[in-house]
């Protein structure tokens, strides 16, 4: 077995509660495509917690449900407005560009997070034949950089949005750990804070595969059905991906898996910030850390941890903690990095 390292919460296993309650309904036949019980309870799951009046559709991973989210707002003449950071931008391989013909339009963000006053210089151009017209504001939470918008945050660029006419989009591949950094409900900074669609992310946080796309005003779903066919995000065994979310939710799995990789994100910040040597680069608000180290450490660190340079320019480097992060992987990964140094 490889050792756990730093790179993705991606390349952590799965939960076995999750590997447990796919097994569970991998018995008989049903009805493939979403017309399952189970789909229909998980889709019950999230009105419990979202409301009753939202549409839900789950894709297999986290670019097909902002790809599917995208498509459903828009037009191929609207932009959308992301930060430069964004997964979106700079992760996607363009994806959004080609399933959705819209463009993308970076904004200046800090550390990971748009602005308002930013935001709005790319407001115009309304009603102007030769110009993309601004349809969607897209926002991470968690951003790419580990930070967390408030809620006031997130109502200062939903309200801006609205004002012109734009609906807001959320990646929330990360969610569970922004809900559980913030102690709130996910509804408390999604719907009730002004966003109009949601891209509900459970790979990064014990799932085998699954996201949800969320919208929270019916009548944008209006042909979200044959566009997830189309980008190929329609899984015929649906049963398996709706499984997961139940487990997710049952006795807030999600909320004990994301804790344990934030408190193991935050020891690994407590241990590097007293290393000589090392810079920390923001504060660590989810389960993401990030450091500028020595480039000649670099490659001897990852043939022990594994993990991901971020900005090459500067020896800026990424470690992620998941939920299967150990403690005894954050001190062998700290005491790696004290030998190297």
């Amino acid at each position: 077995m490889i050792k756990r390292g730093f790179a993705s919460d991606n390349n952590a296993g799965i939960h076995p509660d999750i590997l447990e309650a796919i097994a569970k309904v991998n018995d008989g036949h049903m009805v493939g495509y979403g017309g399952d019980p189970v789909t229909e309870t998980a889709i019950d799951r999230f009105k419990q917690e979202f409301g009753a009046d939202i549409e839900v559709f789950f894709v297999f991973n986290g670019t097909g449900a902002n790809v599917l989210s995208l498509a459903s707002l828009t037009q191929s003449f609207n932009s959308v407005l992301c930060a430069d950071t964004a997964h979106i931008q700079v992760d996607e391989c363009g994806a959004p560009e080609k399933f959705t013909g819209c463009k993308l339009i970076p904004v200046k963000s800090e550390q990971g997070k748009i602005r308002p006053d930013e935001l709005k210089k790319h407001l115009h151009g309304f009603d102007f034949e030769h110009h993309a017209q601004p349809g969607v504001v897209s926002i991470s939470q968690v951003t790419e950089l580990g930070t967390i918008y408030s809620i006031e945050e997130i109502k200062a660029i939903t309200t801006l949005a609205h004002q012109y006419g734009l609906w807001v989009h959320m990646d929330g591949a990360r969610i569970a750990n922004a809900a559980a950094a913030l102690d709130l409900p996910f509804r408390s900074f999604t719907r009730d804070a002004g966003v109009d669609v949601l891209s509900f992310g459970g790979t990064k946080n014990g799932m085998m595969m699954g996201e949800a796309v969320i919208f929270f005003h019916p009548e944008q779903a209006r042909f979200t059905k044959y566009i997830r066919k189309q980008s190929m995000q329609l899984f015929s065994k649906m049963r398996f991906v709706s499984a997961q979310f139940l487990a997710y939710f049952e006795n807030d799995l999600w909320k004990k898996n994301a804790l344990h990789a934030n408190k193991m994100a935050l020891l690994l910040e407590q241990e590097v910030a007293n290393i000589k040597g090392i810079k920390l680069t923001q504060k660590t608000q989810a389960n993401g850390v990030f450091a500028i180290i020595p480039p000649s450490i670099i490659e001897p660190l990852q043939a022990q941890y594994f993990f991901y340079i971020w900005d090459e320019s500067r020896s800026e480097v990424r470690w992620m903690t998941s939920f299967d992060t150990t403690e005894e992987d954050i001190f062998g990964f700290i005491k790696a990095l004290k030998d190297l140094l």
